[in-house]
């Protein structure tokens, strides 16, 4: 075909499910993933409670007793290891700031299609607005839309798919990415202790160049929840990922039985991704967790994913291996590379990190 006959370059974007529902159409095909499942409708409601909390500022503030923090590091340990996850409070965000987050993301995603395919992605890409990259055949569609986008090292950053309305976008998630970067510290330092290990060894594994990356994700409301999932089950191939949500719909898999993230307007949802797994020489667990539809409301989440820095070399601490526990995983390198070619497949990645 010649190249002037090529059609439009909109044949190449990411089938926008946002406009699907506004068009009145219904998940077909490759978005169906549920078919036969046994579902309840309130399942998004559901056991909730379980879920740990975990106060992030008594593992952090100098004004803590040494048994208040000592008994934080405990149940910090206890959640990492039997839920690879925790609900984080005190994490020093303020809940009006949150809000500001959730008002731009909301912006974004209400604004006419034309304006939002100004950051558009093929279904090849990664960054920018649209869908997931389309996975490898017979692999179901996530029904949400999202914006992905790179934000440390500063240099990474593609300041041409980054929004211009709403106005304030830029800037408040610059000013969030430095907040979110505050809370990797703390966290990173915690988990680190609850493991009796020196504070900053983690820290030292992601590196100084350690990424951050933002996804907005949207979810629009489905005629059949029963038949489509707002993001399929996987777990992160990140170090770790920090989640602000605004309806309840995430859900944890523990045990063989899904655990809904209750809905907290103040709480940041940590997760553990594999290459947490790893360091930790399997003691923290990276979960398989996965989002659902509702066909009555739309939902919004941000999630930043916090991964070692590009080329560093990353495995278990040397502390975490003795005759008791063996090293169970080897070292390696861009493994976020890895995860995501088995991601396409509807597979985990793990085991290429087995030794």
């Amino acid at each position: 075909m010649a190249a002037s006959s090529v059609p439009p370059d909109e044949v190449l974007l990411s089938k926008r499910v946002q406009e699907m529902v506004l068009l009145g159409e219904e998940p077909l095909g490759p978005y169906i993933c549920r078919s036969g499942e046994d579902v309840d409708e309130n399942e998004d409601i559901m056991d909730t409670s379980p879920i740990p909390i975990i106060d992030l500022n008594r593992l952090s503030s100098s004004t803590t007793s040494d048994n208040e923090r000592e008994r934080e590091l405990e149940k910090l340990g206890s959640a990492l290891s039997s839920w690879g996850c925790f609900q984080g409070i005190g994490h020093g965000i303020s809940a009006s700031f949150l809000d500001k987050i959730r008002q731009v993301s909301r912006e974004f995603f209400n604004q006419p299609m034309e304006e939002k395919n100004k950051y558009a992605k093929s279904v090849v890409d990664v960054h920018g607005y649209g869908a997931d990259p389309v996975p490898e055949q017979g692999q179901s569609l996530d029904w949400s839309d999202r914006l992905f986008l790179e934000v440390f090292p500063e240099d990474r950053r593609q300041y041409n798919l980054w929004p211009q309305i709403p106005i304030a976008f830029r800037e408040v998630l610059e000013d969030y990415a430095e907040k979110t970067k505050m809370v990797t510290e703390i966290t990173s330092k915690a988990v680190a202790k609850s493991l009796k290990l020196e504070e900053n060894c983690f820290l030292e594994q992601f590196g100084k160049q350690a990424q951050l990356q933002a996804r907005f994700n949207y979810y629009s409301p489905c005629q059949r929840p029963d038949l489509v999932l707002g993001l399929k089950p996987h777990a992160d191939g990140t170090g770790y990922s920090i989640i602000l949500q605004d309806e309840v719909g995430l859900q944890v898999l523990k045990d063989g039985k899904w655990y809904t993230v209750p809905k907290d307007p103040t709480a940041l949802f940590v997760l553990m991704g594999d290459q947490m797994e790893i360091m930790s020489n399997g003691m923290f667990k990276a979960p398989v967790h996965r989002v659902l539809s509702n066909s009555e409301r739309d939902r919004i989440s941000v999630a930043m994913f916090y991964t070692p820095e590009v080329g560093k070399e990353i495995g278990p601490e040397d502390a975490l291996v003795n005759e008791d526990r063996p090293r169970i995983y080897k070292k390696v390198k861009d493994y976020a590379e890895t995860h995501w070619k088995f991601y396409q497949r509807g597979m985990r990645a793990l085991h290429t990190a087995h030794i």
